[in-house]
């Protein structure tokens, strides 16, 4: 398994180590990092503000989210190929979640799935995800896709709705109903 050492490095700092180490760093390369680095950060910042309205917080919290996780991945990451952002998966998450507990519960879910996260890396339990058949990740994406499209809907037509239900039939139903 020597191929796959480097998926298994807890290391603070290890993706940049290993990229320093191999060859000496120079304006070439500086400026690739750099094109790499304004062409995510183009993505990431509008994606991320559009996801914090989607979970219906104001946009200055997913443009705070996307700045303090583009310092805090790359410095404690693990492969120099990977590239983190925003992900429109965690919409279907975290909207009930501020809806019931506010921001503040939406801080503790999120400082509560980091550890989680740090817990499960330190017991090496990301290697277990190759036994997740692929039907299960196809279907889990398409769930997701359709939870976002059916959050969407409201205001892609202009609706007035003033609460919407948590389940999603619920909330399909009152689509159905406000729909002229």
């Amino acid at each position: 398994m020597k191929y796959r050492t480097h998926l298994f490095s807890l290391r603070i700092g290890h993706a940049l180590r290993e990229s320093l180490k191999d060859a000496p760093y120079n304006a070439n390369a500086f400026t690739k990092d750099l094109l790499a680095g304004l062409t995510v950060g183009i993505i990431a910042i509008p994606l991320a503000m559009a996801l914090a309205i989607a979970i219906g917080v104001a946009p200055q919290y997913g443009l705070y989210t996307a700045i303090i996780a583009g310092f805090i991945i790359p410095l404690t990451g693990g492969s120099r190929y990977s590239i983190s952002g925003p992900t429109a998966a965690f919409v279907v998450i975290l909207y009930p979640i501020v809806h019931q507990y506010g921001l503040s519960g939406l801080l503790l879910a999120s400082i509560l799935s980091g550890v989680m996260l740090i817990i499960m890396a330190l017991f090496r339990l990301g290697r277990f995800i190759q036994y997740i058949p692929e039907s299960v990740t196809l279907g889990f994406t398409g769930g997701i896709a359709v939870v976002i499209a059916v959050l969407q809907v409201k205001d892609f037509f202009g609706l007035t709705i003033n609460e919407m239900p948590e389940s999603f039939v619920g909330k399909v139903a009152t689509l159905t109903q406000a729909i002229p």
